[in-house]
């Protein structure tokens, strides 16, 4: 008896799965700098900055996770 093996490739990133993952280690990133910049007593600016690339990438997961479900 023979015995048909089939071969599927190995299971690859996408691109969506790619940028999903920068934007999550982008948004935990930049709110940990947020916190740890108020502990430090930073200027007023890099709070803006940290907070505006936090609120950014988290509306951008969520755009992402809206068009999905579609």
């Amino acid at each position: 008896m023979t015995s048909q093996t089939t071969t599927t490739e190995p299971d690859r990133l996408t691109r969506g799965e790619i940028a999903r993952t920068l934007l999550w280690i982008v948004v935990v990133a930049s709110a940990l700098t947020n916190m740890a910049v108020s502990f430090g007593g930073a200027d007023t600016w890099v709070h803006l900055v940290c907070g505006a690339v936090t609120v950014l990438c988290a509306g951008a997961l969520v755009v992402r996770n809206l068009r999905g479900r579609r």
